[in-house]
């Protein structure tokens, strides 16, 4: 039996490793941060990042800032993004490091893959908006612009589309973990993610209509890729699922199994990280 003062100092003991935790993740990120800064510099990161807009505008063609300190402010936001992008990895090991000791031995199986899986697949998904879906719309837009304008975007509305787009697009990529969690949970079986496909095509689409700009091409760009996603999830989440003999033969943790399970968990919270 656990008396009220080991809780509690138990409790303490996470808060601290808790907060130890944020520090390092933090620090990465500054450090991260000061180096980009110092090289290639805001002004460049956030010339690569409007280089798929640039190229669309018609030659001589410039962006605008508004604002007094605009021009200053927004290339660091960009940065600070960059810097958080890049140490990523660092920043989900320390949250894994954080909530590893509690899971069970089963749990940290399939909890680990999942984690790299969602970084790899959002990484993925602000890549292919950048590099294939930007060029694409920007052309696009630029074609159908009359000829008695000259565009000139604002730089903070700039950055602001750009979230948008990576957002939207990283948690599009994200579809197939959910599909496949969902089905590892056993809240839905295969069969019925293909009864819902019809229902997911349509759904897609809506999505991509309220999160895009108003126009086709980006539109199909989003949803597209959504309902491919949802597919691919259904394909693994089929090869993942467990057959109904291992279903039928699962007995829940004996006393002791269940002893064997919590004193390997204390034993890992005790080990100096």
């Amino acid at each position: 039996m656990i008396s009220d003062t080991d809780s509690q100092q138990t409790f303490i003991s996470h808060l601290i490793e808790l907060r130890d935790r944020l520090i390092r993740a933090l620090i990465a990120v500054g450090i991260l941060f000061v180096a980009l800064f110092l090289w290639p510099g805001s002004a460049a990161i956030y010339d690569l990042l409007a280089a798929p807009l640039m190229k669309a505008l018609p030659e001589g063609s410039k962006m605008i800032a508004t604002g007094v300190v605009t021009p200053f402010l927004v290339p660091m936001k960009v940065t600070g993004l960059v810097a958080f992008v890049l140490a990523l990895p660092y920043v989900l090991y320390q949250v894994w490091a954080f909530i590893a000791p509690g899971l069970y031995s089963h749990e940290k199986k399939f909890g680990l893959p999942l984690v790299v899986a969602s970084t790899l697949l959002f990484l993925l998904g602000m890549a292919f908006c950048y590099f294939f879906v930007f060029g694409k719309v920007f052309a696009f837009i630029n074609e159908f612009a009359p000829k008695s304008i000259t565009p000139a975007p604002d730089i903070e509305n700039y950055l602001s589309f750009v979230m948008t787009m990576f957002l939207a697009f990283g948690l599009t990529f994200e579809i197939p973990v959910v599909v496949v969690v969902l089905a590892r949970m056993g809240m839905v079986t295969v069969a019925q993610l293909r009864e819902a496909r019809p229902y997911v095509i349509v759904g897609a689409f809506v999505v991509a209509a309220v999160v895009t700009p108003p126009d086709v091409l980006s539109q199909l760009l989003l949803a597209i890729p959504m309902c491919l996603l949802y597919e691919l999830g259904v394909w693994v989440a089929s090869l993942m699922a467990k057959p109904a003999s291992d279903e039928e033969d699962y007995h829940p943790l004996s006393d002791e199994e269940m002893e064997r399970e919590l004193d390997t968990i204390e034993a890992e919270q005790k080990k100096p990280d």
